[in-house]
């Protein structure tokens, strides 16, 4: 079995921010992480390793009903080790920031980390 086939033998549910519970959306991750590449040099293929990755992560966590956040996490640490504009793009969505101040902190961070001191 690949890691979808896995998912979708044994429904995962999203649980969103408010609380809404939702059926895991495979399409709905690949969307979230074209955005974010959008314009960068990562191919359609390297997405969906990303993706698929994602699942593995959910599949071997055994849980059945799985924060939105726990996704987006792991869509970011994808992103991490791919590119560091498309993890820019989605951890901004994805922190919801509200200042610029918040950007630059995780620019910051980028940099700290890329230059082995973080």
């Amino acid at each position: 079995f690949t890691t979808y086939e896995s998912l979708e033998t044994r429904p995962v549910v999203v649980v969103k921010r408010s609380g809404e519970r939702v059926a895991y959306d495979r399409s709905k991750v690949i969307l979230g992480v074209t955005k974010a590449c959008e314009k960068r040099p990562v191919s359609l293929e390297e997405i969906e390793i990303i993706v698929d990755r994602v699942e593995h992560r959910l599949a071997a966590s055994g849980r059945r009903e799985v924060p939105s956040a726990s996704i987006g996490r792991h869509v970011m640490d994808e992103l991490h080790e791919v590119d560091d504009v498309a993890y820019v793009r989605f951890a901004s969505v994805y922190h919801s920031f509200q200042s610029i101040e918040e950007f630059h902190e995780l620019l910051r961070r980028l940099r700290q980390e890329r230059n082995g001191r973080g």
